[in-house]
C-alpha cells in the first residue's frame, strides 16, 4: 500500500523481564486502510464505511493479556463511555495470535469487552492483515482518523506506563479527538505508544517488526 513510516526501535520496558515496542508513526494524513472483520461478541461485520457518518474514527490495537493494555483498561472504558454521544467511533482491534495467549482468542476477547466494560466494538484480526496495513506494532497503538478519514494523530494514550507511577489520564489522545471535534488540526507533537509486541504468527511478521521484541 505504500504506507511511509517513522524509523521503529525496541527499547527495554519498567518491568526487564518485558521488552517494550513503540508505535511505527505511521505518516500523518494516510488516509484509513480498509478492512472487514468480526465483532467478538455479536459477530456483525464491521468495516471502514460501518462509521461513515461520525465526525472522528479511533482504532485501537490492544489485547487481553498485554500488562500495557490491562494498565489503561479503565480509561479505554471511560473513553467509550464520554464520547459515545460526541459523534466519535471507537473501535478495537486485537491481532495477537492466540496461540501464545487463549486470551486473545475470540473468545477471551469477548470476556475482555465484558469484564472491561467496553461500550464499542472489538474485532479479531485473525490474518493480521489489518494490523499490517495500519503498521500496527504495540499493544496499545492508537490511530485517530479526521472526517476525510486522513490520519490526525497516531501514538500513546498519555504518559503513563506499568511502574511509572504517572496517572492514566488518555490526555494525548483527548486533545486529538477534541480538536478534530472543535475543527482544529490535532498537534503535531505526538509521542510513540510503547507497549507489548503485537504477537505475530511465526513467519508471518511485517517488515517493520523488530525481531528482538
Amino acid at each position: 500500500m505504500g504506507l511511509r513510516r517513522i524509523g521503529l526501535r525496541c527499547v527495554f520496558c519498567y518491568d526487564h523481564s518485558m521488552a517494550a515496542t513503540p508505535s511505527t508513526m505511521l505518516e500523518l494524513g494516510t488516509p484509513a486502510p480498509d478492512f472487514s472483520l468480526s465483532e467478538v461478541t455479536t459477530g456483525a461485520t464491521i468495516a471502514l464505511d460501518t462509521f461513515a457518518g461520525n465526525d472522528v474514527l479511533v482504532v485501537m490495537f490492544i489485547c487481553h493479556h498485554c500488562p500495557f493494555v490491562k494498565h489503561v483498561k479503565a480509561e479505554l472504558a471511560q473513553l467509550g463511555r464520554d464520547y459515545a454521544a460526541k459523534n466519535v467511533a471507537l473501535l478495537a482491534i486485537s491481532a495477537n495470535d492466540p496461540g501464545v495467549s487463549t486470551d486473545d482468542s475470540p473468545e477471551g476477547l469477548k470476556r475482555m469487552a465484558s469484564d472491561w466494560g467496553l461500550n464499542f466494538p472489538v474485532c479479531f484480526d485473525e490474518t493480521q492483515s489489518v494490523a499490517k496495513a495500519y503498521a500496527a506494532a504495540c499493544t496499545p497503538d492508537f490511530f485517530v482518523f479526521d472526517k476525510a478519514r486522513k490520519l490526525a494523530y497516531r501514538g500513546q494514550l498519555d504518559d503513563s506506563r506499568p511502574g511509572n507511577d504517572k496517572p492514566v489520564t488518555g490526555a494525548d489522545l483527548r486533545g486529538a479527538i477534541d480538536a478534530l471535534l472543535a475543527g482544529r488540526a490535532a498537534s503535531t507533537e505526538q509521542k510513540a505508544s510503547i507497549g507489548c509486541n503485537i504477537k505475530w504468527r511465526k513467519g508471518n511478521e511485517p517488515e517493520y517488526f523488530a525481531k528482538g521484541a
